[in-house]
């Protein structure tokens, strides 16, 4: 039953209660901390990660993940190179558009907009617009018929529901014997889209043949919108497929318009990750002065034990198991907690938010309106090893300088 004997005593020291009250409470708080720094970075690196996966899917779902467009003027062989575009290696499907900058005004309301002409079959196959329409359909933007669909902080702003008008006016001026005008034009709001990102200010669709005569595209289409298998490849692949085509083409990949803020985050992560692994390690490291103090409240102990044949090596064992257990039992704890709260943290989030009527992430400011969570089990099992890890080696030097304690020096004023 005294197999091994460091871990049987080691255990005891452990569970037993101590003179020094002050001894406990410094090993409760090691063990406080390293579970608190060991669940604040679980939830933080989901966090994280969340905003990796909604930039992915968000984000680079509604915005081209490549695009490829005539150096001048329209691409009437915009088909053709729409075919060979789609039997392209690593091209999943793809979709004529054209795309301008404009005003949309209602009223006294005024508000910027992307616009983007479109052809809604070949649409759905590249952007995630269609799985998130809350009013209306994009098969309502008919040729001929102007409609437009906003999204959802657009309309709002404008002050615009379904069936009413808004007036679009571009960048340009007409010339005439009357003198010189805006081109404007008046659309009816067929449909309204929530992605919950920035994209619902700023993003509007038109049919691509009323866009070809508004905009005065001549041939109808401006360029080919890529989506591929994998975004990562998007710029390769892009500049293979231009290469491969007859005439001279500009291409342009997600990573020239969203790459900063992809880079932004994961800058963030690593860095935030860096500082909170540094929180965990101030916390196991507490862990040494936690033994230390024991060391020294067990002197005559250590002694006794010496004195019947414990060796330096059996010595040292024991305070490595008080130590480690310390870590462990921390560890455990905060990878259960962070864990739990990386699974809720969108719903705490919303609690929090709904009860206090504040709003900790404005789709104004960031490009999107909610805190979003996503639990990598590798990321958990990095953590786990590196809080464990760090535990143990906190324990290393006092569990040797115990080791060096001589029975008759300790005994001395015994």
């Amino acid at each position: 039953m005294f197999r091994p004997l460091p871990f049987f005593i080691g255990l005891r020291y452990t569970r037993a209660k101590r003179r020094n009250h002050f001894i406990s409470f410094i090993s409760l708080m090691s063990m406080i901390g390293l579970t608190l720094g060991v669940c604040v970075l679980i939830i933080v690196m989901s966090v994280m990660n969340g905003f990796d996966r909604e930039l992915r899917t968000r984000i680079l779902g509604m915005v081209p993940h490549a695009s490829i467009t005539a150096v001048s003027g329209g691409m009437p062989e915009w088909q053709e190179v729409l075919e060979r575009a789609v039997e392209f290696d690593g091209v999943e499907a793809a979709a004529p558009f054209i795309d301008g900058q404009g005003m949309l005004a209602n009223g006294t309301s005024v508000r910027g907009a992307m616009v983007y002409g479109i052809e809604p079959e070949y649409e759905k196959q590249v952007s995630i617009i269609n799985d998130h329409m809350v009013q209306g359909s994009l098969d309502d933007l008919k040729p001929g018929e102007f409609g437009i669909v906003l999204g959802e902080l657009s309309a709002q702003y404008l002050g615009v529901t379904l069936g009413d008008k808004v007036t679009m006016v571009l960048p340009e001026a007409n010339v005439n014997l009357a003198g010189v005008f805006p081109r404007m034009r008046r659309f009816t709001v067929v449909g309204l889209f929530s992605v919950g990102a920035d994209l619902d200010g700023s993003l509007s669709y038109i049919n691509i043949q009323d866009a070809a005569r508004f905009l005065r595209v001549p041939e109808g289409v401006e360029g080919i919108r890529l989506k591929m298998h994998d975004l990562f490849r998007a710029p390769a692949i892009a500049w293979d497929l231009a290469m491969t085509l007859p005439g001279r083409y500009f291409v342009q990949d997600w990573t020239r318009t969203q790459g900063r803020l992809f880079q932004a985050i994961q800058m963030e992560k690593t860095m935030v990750g860096l500082l909170l692994t540094l929180i965990v390690a101030v916390a196991a490291f507490n862990i040494v002065s936690t033994l230390i103090m024991v060391v020294t409240d067990k002197q005559s102990d250590i002694a006794i034990l010496r004195t019947l044949g414990a060796s330096p090596r059996t010595i040292m064992g024991i305070f490595m198991v008080q130590g480690s257990l310390i870590g462990i039992i921390g560890t455990v704890l905060g990878v259960v907690l962070g864990v739990i709260a990386a699974l809720n943290v969108a719903d705490i989030v919303a609690t929090i938010e709904r009860v206090l009527s504040i709003r900790f992430l404005s789709p104004d400011v960031y490009f999107i309106s909610y805190l979003p969570s996503e639990l990598k089990w590798q990321d958990v099992a990095v953590i786990s090893v590196a809080g464990l890890l760090m535990s143990f080696l906190a324990t290393l030097y006092p569990a040797w300088r115990a080791s060096k304690t001589q029975p008759a020096e300790a005994l001395r004023y015994d």
